[in-house]
C-alpha cells in the first residue's frame, strides 16, 4: 500500500510476452509502478487508509507467490530482509510501545497528524513529526523489590486477618 519507492527496479524481457491485448518485445525494460498498484481500488478496500488489520485474516506466502507483498518484490528478486524485517520488527516495535509512554513534540495531537506522502523517488510523509519516549514503564531492578515486597507484606497481613 505505502512501497518505498514507486517502481520496482526495472527488468528487461528475456523474451516476447503476450499480456492480455498487448506484445512486449524481448530485449524491451519494463517498469512495474507498484504505488498505482497499491492504489487501485478494484484490488483494495479502501487503499488510502491505514488499515493494518486486512492482513491479519489471510495467509501469506512471503516466498513471492502472493502479490499482496509485490512492495518488497517477488520471486527470485525479492527483499533479502523480509524474513528477518518479518520477525524484528514486530518485537522491536512491540518492545518499545510495551517499555516507555509517548508523546508526540510540542503543538501536535495525534488526531490533527497529517499522513499524506510525498511523491518522488521515495516516498516519505509530506510533514514529519516527532515521537518522544517521557517515561519508562521498566522499573529499576531495587524499586521492583521493594513492589513486590510490599505486595507481599500486604498480601500477607490480608491473609492473616482472614484467617
Amino acid at each position: 500500500m505505502h512501497p518505498p519507492a514507486p517502481f520496482l527496479i526495472p527488468r528487461r524481457v528475456d523474451q516476447d510476452v503476450k499480456l492480455f491485448d498487448y506484445i512486449i518485445p524481448k530485449g524491451s525494460l519494463v517498469l512495474v509502478n507498484v504505488w498505482a498498484i497499491g492504489r487501485d481500488s478494484t484490488f483494495w478496500e479502501e487503499p488510502l487508509v491505514f488499515k493494518p488489520e486486512r492482513f491479519q485474516s489471510i495467509e501469506l506466502d512471503v516466498g513471492g507467490k502472493d502479490f499482496d507483498l509485490i512492495s518488497f518484490g517477488v520471486g527470485r528478486r525479492i527483499c533479502p530482509g523480509l524474513p528477518l524485517a518479518l520477525r524484528m520488527v514486530p518485537v522491536m516495535l512491540g518492545s518499545m510501545l510495551n517499555s516507555f509512554n509517548w508523546k508526540l513534540q510540542a503543538g501536535i495531537e495525534s488526531k490533527n497528524l497529517n499522513m499524506d506522502e510525498k511523491f518522488g523517488f521515495n516516498h516519505t510523509q509530506s510533514s514529519s513529526f516527532t515521537c518522544y519516549p517521557i517515561s519508562s514503564l521498566i522499573l529499576p531492578i531495587g524499586q521492583q523489590i521493594l513492589i513486590l515486597t510490599r505486595v507481599y507484606i500486604k498480601s500477607y497481613i490480608w491473609h492473616s486477618l482472614l484467617v
